[in-house]
């Protein structure tokens, strides 16, 4: 059997991340990014959200909380890709946070799962003949 990165155990594993944890994975997760602009892009929407969760009192890191801040940013008007483009920045960082083993992947997934904003069509779009 040849040796790999194993994940560490879920009984490690916590609900909710702490902040050097949350750092350590922006970390890794801005550094496998190749453009600039994405990495400019995630980074300030990975920071927005460690912000808001630790303004919250002891939030799990799950699809809930997620969600909960997928409407955080809908209430401040923001448009559908840049909610969207926050929600990937998210997911990326659970994933992370996962492979790291600070959070069981079954999290991960649920993270993972929480839907996007639709984009809504201009009024005036209508179907070409």
């Amino acid at each position: 059997m040849s040796p790999q990165k194993q994940p560490r155990k879920s009984a490690s594993c916590s609900l909710s991340l702490t902040v050097p944890e949350l750092e350590q994975s922006k970390r890794t997760v801005l550094n496998m990014l190749a453009s600039a602009h994405s990495r400019r892009s995630y980074k300030h929407a990975i920071e927005k959200f460690i912000a808001w969760y630790c303004s919250e009192p002891r939030l799990g890191f799950n699809g809930s909380v997620v969600v909960r801040y997928r409407s955080f940013l809908e209430g401040l008007s923001l448009s559908a890709a840049t909610i969207n483009l926050h929600l990937s920045a998210i997911r990326r960082l659970a994933d992370e946070a996962a492979e790291s083993g600070w959070l069981s992947p079954e999290l991960a997934i649920g993270i993972r799962r929480v839907k996007g904003v639709k984009r809504p069509w201009p009024e005036d779009w209508q179907l070409a003949n």
